[in-house]
């Protein structure tokens, strides 16, 4: 980065660059683009920083970002309580209720198993989740795995599945679809996508 900046200036390029996606020159471009707003609304920025930093925490039931004890969805009355859909990170709830087919609760796990970055079992909410599965309070009738369809992903299912066999075996297990995307064509789908398809067709 170039040096002729003033201090603070390189400051705020090198906290932005910091943000996922967000390289040196879109680094600039957001710091040049805030010098250049009104200071109400530099101020407005921060203010909703600090704020989230402050107020936001994890629901205490399925671990979802709230600003309560419990999140919205696990304090609706409306929502299917027998029914949970298992997620890495909370930014994976938001693409599923966007949906509008899912009328269950969530689990948040936190991350995915990695022996080699150093995600363990114990890193992540799965022993919330085993619990709260074979809790007596709450009939659970299917837990959906909905975990990235990667490596990581495949590994944290199948071991929560192992876990919940054990602890709560009448529970139905279920793991999201996947294959081709709608509006795709087969000639750019590779073989492990085409194979899911194959593995997961259906009578129509």
């Amino acid at each position: 980065m170039s040096t002729s900046y003033a201090p603070p200036v390189q400051r705020l390029v090198t906290e932005l660059s910091k943000l996922p996606g967000i390289g040196n020159r879109t680094a600039q471009r957001l710091a040049f683009h805030i010098l250049r707003t009104s200071p109400e609304d530099a101020v407005a920025l921060a203010e909703a920083i600090r704020e989230v930093k402050e107020k936001i925490g994890l629901c205490e039931v399925c671990f979802n970002l709230t600003d309560e004890a419990r999140c919205r969805i696990c304090q609706d009355p409306r929502r299917d309580q027998e029914l949970i859909c298992v997620v890495e990170e909370p930014s994976d709830v938001i693409p599923m209720e966007r949906t509008h087919e899912y009328h269950g609760v969530y689990h948040v796990l936190g991350g995915a198993l990695s022996p080699i970055d150093g995600v363990d079992p114990e890193d992540l909410k799965i022993a919330e989740l085993l619990t709260r599965a074979a809790s007596s309070q709450i009939s659970v009738r299917e837990v959906v795995l909905a975990t990235n369809p990667t490596t990581t992903g495949e590994a944290t299912a199948l071991h929560i599945a192992e876990g919940l066999r054990q602890r709560a075996p009448q529970i139905k297990l279920t793991r999201l679809a996947s294959g081709l995307p709608v509006g795709s064509d087969l000639e750019y789908a590779d073989e492990v996508t085409l194979g899911k398809a194959f593995a997961g067709r259906r009578t129509v």
